[in-house]
């Protein structure tokens, strides 16, 4: 037989899970955490395509140790985008290209892409925000487990670096796992930024 106390403290539980229940299956999420919500606009290809520089990422095997990466755009005739990122393992190291092509989602405002790199599945690619001058642009995957904040300089400042951070954690980006990519070498060995894969 339940004591009285018991039986109010079975009710109130029982009462407190329903309710978070509810909330979780019925309630959208809310517009700051909803990333959608916050796109503004279709993104201008015009104006995004040409060189953007690899400032930050979430590091995975096909990046992972390297430095002065680069990304260039390019509309191609076919209406695809020619794609090149640009990297070397290391500031002594060779210069090495990868080619690619890109076709935009129709509907998604050009923030959708697929790309193809030669003997890879197509990966996606999601325009999250572009500032208003095309000076930065922060992108992820849809699944949101790998980001990228790219600049049109090798080089942004701290202030507007955390600016951009806090941006990518209110996207969803689990900003913690971002690091610096080293574009000059007077950046290898600091804080934040990775390690090149050689010398």
């Amino acid at each position: 037989m339940f004591s009285t106390p018991r039986l109010l403290r079975t009710f109130l539980l029982g009462a407190l899970i329903a309710t978070l229940s509810a909330c979780a299956t019925s309630e959208p999420l809310p517009q700051a955490l909803d990333p959608a919500s916050r796109v503004q606009g279709d993104v201008d290809l015009s104006r995004f395509m040409g060189t953007w520089y690899v400032v930050a990422h979430i590091p995975y095997f096909a990046e992972r140790g390297h430095v002065t990466g680069r990304y260039e755009y390019s509309a191609r005739d076919d209406d695809k985008i020619g794609v090149r990122y640009l990297h070397r393992e290391g500031f002594s190291q060779p210069e090495l290209v990868r080619e690619a092509r890109a076709s935009v989602k129709g509907g998604s405002g050009n923030r959708e892409w697929t790309l193809w790199f030669v003997g890879v599945v197509p990966a996606k690619f999601r325009v999250l925000e572009v500032a208003p001058d095309y000076s930065w642009a922060l992108i992820d995957y849809p699944e949101r487990d790998l980001g990228w904040i790219f600049a049109r300089t090798p080089d942004v400042d701290d202030a507007l670096y955390q600016q951009l951070i806090r941006k990518m954690r209110d996207y969803g980006i689990n900003a913690r796992q971002l690091v610096r990519e080293p574009q000059l070498p007077a950046q290898v060995g600091q804080p934040g930024f990775a390690e090149p894969k050689l010398p």
